[in-house]
Protein backbone atom coordinates (compact mmCIF):
# COMPACT_ATOMS: atom_id res chain seq x y z
CA UNK A 1 0.00 0.00 0.00
CA UNK A 2 1.10 3.54 -0.71
CA UNK A 3 1.63 6.16 1.96
CA UNK A 4 -0.94 8.77 0.97
CA UNK A 5 -1.48 12.33 2.08
CA UNK A 6 -4.74 14.14 1.34
CA UNK A 7 -5.01 17.87 1.91
CA UNK A 8 -7.74 20.28 0.84
CA UNK A 9 -7.97 23.71 -0.70
CA UNK A 10 -11.00 25.93 -1.23
CA UNK A 11 -11.62 27.14 -4.79
CA UNK A 12 -13.90 29.92 -5.93
CA UNK A 13 -15.97 27.51 -8.01
CA UNK A 14 -15.94 24.05 -9.55
CA UNK A 15 -15.84 25.77 -12.92
CA UNK A 16 -12.57 27.46 -12.00
CA UNK A 17 -11.11 24.15 -10.81
CA UNK A 18 -12.14 22.27 -13.95
CA UNK A 19 -11.08 24.83 -16.51
CA UNK A 20 -7.93 26.25 -14.95
CA UNK A 21 -4.73 25.15 -16.62
CA UNK A 22 -3.07 25.43 -13.22
CA UNK A 23 -3.94 22.59 -10.86
CA UNK A 24 -4.13 23.27 -7.09
CA UNK A 25 -1.22 20.87 -6.58
CA UNK A 26 0.84 18.25 -8.28
CA UNK A 27 -0.55 14.77 -8.22
CA UNK A 28 -4.25 13.88 -8.22
CA UNK A 29 -6.98 16.39 -7.44
CA UNK A 30 -10.56 15.38 -6.63
CA UNK A 31 -13.67 17.53 -6.30
CA UNK A 32 -17.14 16.36 -5.26
CA UNK A 33 -20.07 17.55 -7.39
CA UNK A 34 -22.90 16.10 -5.32
CA UNK A 35 -24.56 12.70 -4.95
CA UNK A 36 -22.05 10.10 -6.25
CA UNK A 37 -20.39 12.55 -8.62
CA UNK A 38 -16.70 13.41 -8.65
CA UNK A 39 -14.27 15.20 -10.91
CA UNK A 40 -10.70 13.94 -10.91
CA UNK A 41 -7.97 16.04 -12.45
CA UNK A 42 -4.65 14.44 -13.23
CA UNK A 43 -1.89 15.28 -15.69
CA UNK A 44 -4.12 17.94 -17.34
CA UNK A 45 -6.84 15.37 -18.01
CA UNK A 46 -10.37 15.55 -16.61
CA UNK A 47 -12.13 12.38 -15.44
CA UNK A 48 -15.78 12.67 -14.38
CA UNK A 49 -17.62 9.99 -12.40
CA UNK A 50 -21.43 9.72 -12.16
CA UNK A 51 -22.25 13.36 -12.93
CA UNK A 52 -25.77 14.48 -12.03
CA UNK A 53 -25.73 18.09 -13.19
CA UNK A 54 -29.36 18.85 -14.01
CA UNK A 55 -32.85 18.82 -12.52
CA UNK A 56 -33.91 15.84 -14.63
CA UNK A 57 -35.15 13.80 -11.68
CA UNK A 58 -37.17 16.59 -10.06
CA UNK A 59 -39.03 17.00 -13.35
CA UNK A 60 -39.47 13.26 -13.82
CA UNK A 61 -40.81 12.61 -10.31
CA UNK A 62 -42.73 15.84 -9.68
CA UNK A 63 -45.83 15.17 -7.61
CA UNK A 64 -44.78 11.67 -6.54
CA UNK A 65 -44.05 10.33 -3.06
CA UNK A 66 -40.34 11.02 -3.65
CA UNK A 67 -40.22 14.25 -5.72
CA UNK A 68 -36.40 14.28 -6.03
CA UNK A 69 -36.09 18.00 -5.29
CA UNK A 70 -32.46 19.09 -5.14
CA UNK A 71 -31.18 20.14 -1.73
CA UNK A 72 -28.05 21.64 -3.26
CA UNK A 73 -27.61 23.80 -6.36
CA UNK A 74 -26.00 22.44 -9.50
CA UNK A 75 -22.28 23.13 -8.84
CA UNK A 76 -21.34 23.41 -12.51
CA UNK A 77 -23.43 23.27 -15.66
CA UNK A 78 -22.39 20.72 -18.29
CA UNK A 79 -22.01 23.56 -20.80
CA UNK A 80 -19.38 25.22 -18.56
CA UNK A 81 -16.74 22.52 -18.99
CA UNK A 82 -13.95 23.39 -21.42
CA UNK A 83 -12.74 19.82 -21.75
CA UNK A 84 -13.35 16.30 -20.51
CA UNK A 85 -11.21 13.26 -21.23
CA UNK A 86 -13.29 10.41 -19.77
CA UNK A 87 -16.71 10.02 -18.15
CA UNK A 88 -17.59 7.02 -15.98
CA UNK A 89 -21.15 5.91 -15.27
CA UNK A 90 -21.36 3.12 -12.73
CA UNK A 91 -24.93 2.23 -13.73
CA UNK A 92 -27.98 3.57 -15.53
CA UNK A 93 -29.95 5.19 -12.70
CA UNK A 94 -30.44 8.79 -13.73
CA UNK A 95 -28.48 10.32 -10.86
CA UNK A 96 -25.48 8.40 -12.24
CA UNK A 97 -26.18 8.38 -15.99
CA UNK A 98 -28.17 11.59 -16.22
CA UNK A 99 -29.68 11.96 -19.72
CA UNK A 100 -29.42 15.75 -19.71
CA UNK A 101 -25.81 15.73 -18.55
CA UNK A 102 -24.37 12.89 -20.64
CA UNK A 103 -26.11 13.96 -23.84
CA UNK A 104 -24.66 17.47 -23.48
CA UNK A 105 -21.18 16.09 -22.84
CA UNK A 106 -21.43 13.71 -25.80
CA UNK A 107 -22.37 16.50 -28.20
CA UNK A 108 -19.85 19.02 -26.88
CA UNK A 109 -16.82 16.75 -26.46
CA UNK A 110 -16.80 14.44 -29.44
CA UNK A 111 -13.44 12.93 -28.48
CA UNK A 112 -14.50 12.20 -24.92
CA UNK A 113 -14.98 8.52 -24.04
CA UNK A 114 -17.69 7.09 -21.78
CA UNK A 115 -16.85 4.05 -19.66
CA UNK A 116 -20.16 2.34 -18.92
CA UNK A 117 -21.38 -1.15 -17.98
CA UNK A 118 -21.52 -3.32 -21.09
CA UNK A 119 -25.03 -4.33 -20.04
CA UNK A 120 -26.19 -0.71 -20.49
CA UNK A 121 -24.92 0.08 -24.00
CA UNK A 122 -28.40 0.42 -25.50
CA UNK A 123 -29.59 2.55 -22.59
CA UNK A 124 -26.57 4.83 -22.91
CA UNK A 125 -27.27 5.35 -26.60
CA UNK A 126 -30.94 6.06 -25.83
CA UNK A 127 -29.80 8.76 -23.39
CA UNK A 128 -27.86 10.58 -26.07
CA UNK A 129 -24.34 9.20 -25.92
CA UNK A 130 -22.81 8.66 -29.36
CA UNK A 131 -22.12 4.95 -29.83
CA UNK A 132 -18.57 5.53 -31.03
CA UNK A 133 -17.73 7.26 -27.75
CA UNK A 134 -18.65 4.24 -25.63
CA UNK A 135 -16.08 2.05 -23.92
CA UNK A 136 -18.16 -0.80 -22.45
CA UNK A 137 -16.73 -2.76 -19.56
CA UNK A 138 -17.89 -5.69 -17.44
CA UNK A 139 -16.97 -6.85 -13.96
CA UNK A 140 -13.37 -8.10 -13.66
CA UNK A 141 -12.30 -6.35 -16.86
CA UNK A 142 -9.78 -3.52 -17.23
CA UNK A 143 -9.17 -0.75 -19.76
CA UNK A 144 -5.98 1.23 -20.24
CA UNK A 145 -6.84 4.92 -20.55
CA UNK A 146 -3.44 6.59 -20.42
CA UNK A 147 0.18 5.71 -19.84
CA UNK A 148 -0.43 6.37 -16.13
CA UNK A 149 -4.14 5.57 -15.83
CA UNK A 150 -6.08 2.29 -15.98
CA UNK A 151 -9.59 1.44 -14.85
CA UNK A 152 -10.84 -1.89 -13.54
CA UNK A 153 -14.48 -2.83 -13.00
CA UNK A 154 -15.84 -4.75 -10.06
CA UNK A 155 -19.37 -6.03 -9.52
CA UNK A 156 -21.69 -3.91 -7.38
CA UNK A 157 -24.82 -5.08 -5.60
CA UNK A 158 -27.39 -2.28 -5.57
CA UNK A 159 -29.39 -4.23 -2.96
CA UNK A 160 -28.96 -7.14 -5.43
CA UNK A 161 -26.88 -7.94 -8.49
CA UNK A 162 -28.43 -7.31 -11.89
CA UNK A 163 -26.93 -9.58 -14.56
CA UNK A 164 -28.18 -10.08 -18.12
CA UNK A 165 -28.16 -13.20 -20.29
CA UNK A 166 -24.60 -12.38 -21.44
CA UNK A 167 -23.45 -12.38 -17.79
CA UNK A 168 -22.90 -8.65 -17.91
CA UNK A 169 -23.42 -6.68 -14.71
CA UNK A 170 -25.61 -3.59 -14.83
CA UNK A 171 -24.21 -2.31 -11.52
CA UNK A 172 -20.46 -1.75 -11.34
CA UNK A 173 -17.83 -0.17 -9.18
CA UNK A 174 -14.67 1.27 -10.71
CA UNK A 175 -11.12 1.16 -9.46
CA UNK A 176 -9.01 3.88 -11.03
CA UNK A 177 -5.31 3.08 -11.02
CA UNK A 178 -3.78 6.55 -11.32
CA UNK A 179 -0.03 6.94 -11.15
CA UNK A 180 0.28 4.03 -8.74
CA UNK A 181 -2.65 5.05 -6.51
CA UNK A 182 -5.81 2.90 -6.44
CA UNK A 183 -9.06 4.84 -6.03
CA UNK A 184 -12.21 2.74 -5.57
CA UNK A 185 -15.61 4.19 -6.43
CA UNK A 186 -18.15 1.54 -5.48
CA UNK A 187 -21.05 2.97 -7.44
CA UNK A 188 -24.31 2.22 -5.67
CA UNK A 189 -23.56 -0.86 -3.60
CA UNK A 190 -24.24 -2.85 -0.44
CA UNK A 191 -21.87 -5.36 1.18
CA UNK A 192 -21.79 -8.78 -0.47
CA UNK A 193 -19.87 -12.01 0.06
CA UNK A 194 -16.42 -11.75 -1.47
CA UNK A 195 -16.31 -7.96 -1.91
CA UNK A 196 -13.77 -7.32 0.84
CA UNK A 197 -11.56 -10.17 -0.37
CA UNK A 198 -11.57 -8.82 -3.94
CA UNK A 199 -10.68 -5.34 -2.79
CA UNK A 200 -7.97 -6.60 -0.45
CA UNK A 201 -6.38 -8.51 -3.34
CA UNK A 202 -6.42 -5.42 -5.54
CA UNK A 203 -5.33 -3.03 -2.80
CA UNK A 204 -7.33 0.17 -2.26
CA UNK A 205 -5.64 3.39 -1.23
CA UNK A 206 -8.71 5.66 -1.29
CA UNK A 207 -12.36 4.61 -1.21
CA UNK A 208 -15.27 6.73 -2.43
CA UNK A 209 -18.28 5.10 -0.78
CA UNK A 210 -22.01 5.95 -0.43
CA UNK A 211 -23.49 6.28 3.04
CA UNK A 212 -27.22 6.83 2.47
CA UNK A 213 -28.12 3.33 3.66
CA UNK A 214 -31.30 1.42 2.88
CA UNK A 215 -34.57 0.30 4.41
CA UNK A 216 -37.74 -1.57 3.52
CA UNK A 217 -39.83 1.58 3.08
CA UNK A 218 -37.57 3.00 0.39
CA UNK A 219 -37.15 -0.37 -1.29
CA UNK A 220 -40.92 -0.94 -1.33
CA UNK A 221 -41.23 2.35 -3.21
CA UNK A 222 -38.59 1.49 -5.80
CA UNK A 223 -35.53 3.09 -4.16
CA UNK A 224 -32.67 0.62 -3.94
CA UNK A 225 -30.22 1.36 -1.17
CA UNK A 226 -26.55 1.47 -0.39
CA UNK A 227 -24.02 0.94 2.39
CA UNK A 228 -24.93 2.08 5.85
CA UNK A 229 -22.28 4.16 7.62
CA UNK A 230 -21.39 1.23 9.89
CA UNK A 231 -20.91 -1.01 6.85
CA UNK A 232 -18.63 1.51 5.18
CA UNK A 233 -16.45 1.65 8.27
CA UNK A 234 -16.44 -2.14 8.51
CA UNK A 235 -15.38 -2.50 4.86
CA UNK A 236 -12.53 -0.04 5.35
CA UNK A 237 -11.32 -2.01 8.34
CA UNK A 238 -11.52 -5.37 6.55
CA UNK A 239 -9.73 -4.10 3.44
CA UNK A 240 -7.23 -1.95 5.36
CA UNK A 241 -8.35 1.20 3.56
CA UNK A 242 -6.72 4.25 5.11
CA UNK A 243 -8.55 7.06 3.30
CA UNK A 244 -12.32 7.35 2.90
CA UNK A 245 -14.32 9.99 1.02
CA UNK A 246 -18.05 9.49 1.56
CA UNK A 247 -20.83 10.51 -0.81
CA UNK A 248 -24.48 10.00 -1.78
CA UNK A 249 -25.85 12.42 0.83
CA UNK A 250 -27.29 15.90 0.83
CA UNK A 251 -28.99 15.70 -2.59
CA UNK A 252 -32.49 14.34 -1.90
CA UNK A 253 -34.25 14.59 1.46
CA UNK A 254 -35.70 11.09 1.30
CA UNK A 255 -32.37 9.42 0.51
CA UNK A 256 -29.65 11.01 2.60
CA UNK A 257 -28.25 10.95 6.14
CA UNK A 258 -28.79 13.37 8.98
CA UNK A 259 -26.42 16.15 9.98
CA UNK A 260 -26.11 14.42 13.33
CA UNK A 261 -24.87 11.26 11.63
CA UNK A 262 -22.36 13.28 9.59
CA UNK A 263 -21.05 14.95 12.75
CA UNK A 264 -20.67 11.57 14.44
CA UNK A 265 -18.87 10.20 11.39
CA UNK A 266 -16.48 13.15 11.27
CA UNK A 267 -15.52 12.52 14.89
CA UNK A 268 -14.30 9.03 13.93
CA UNK A 269 -11.53 10.49 11.78
CA UNK A 270 -8.22 9.07 13.01
CA UNK A 271 -4.67 8.23 12.07
CA UNK A 272 -5.81 4.74 11.04
CA UNK A 273 -8.67 6.01 8.84
CA UNK A 274 -8.83 9.48 7.38
CA UNK A 275 -12.52 10.26 6.88
CA UNK A 276 -13.42 13.06 4.50
CA UNK A 277 -16.97 14.38 4.30
CA UNK A 278 -16.63 16.33 1.07
CA UNK A 279 -17.90 19.83 0.42
CA UNK A 280 -18.67 21.63 -2.80
CA UNK A 281 -15.90 24.02 -3.95
CA UNK A 282 -13.27 22.13 -2.00
CA UNK A 283 -10.53 20.29 -3.88
CA UNK A 284 -8.86 17.32 -2.24
CA UNK A 285 -5.17 17.05 -3.16
CA UNK A 286 -3.71 13.58 -3.15
CA UNK A 287 -0.01 12.86 -3.00
CA UNK A 288 1.93 9.69 -2.33
CA UNK A 289 5.29 9.36 -0.68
Amino acid sequence: MNIIKIDSVIVSSIKEFVNSEITPSEGINIAWIGQAGFIIKFNQKIFVIDPYLSDFLSKKYKGTIFPHIRLMPIPINPEDFNKISYIFCTHAHSDHMDPETVSTFSKKFIDCKFIIPAAEIEEAIDRGINKRQLLPINADQSINLDTRVDVSAIAAAHETFKINERWEHSFLGFILHIDGINIYHSGDCVPYDGLAEKLRTIGVDIALLPINGRDKYRLDHGISGNFKISEVLDLCEKVNIKHLIVHHFGMFAYNSVSKVDLIKLAKLNSDSLQIIIPEINVVYKIKKS
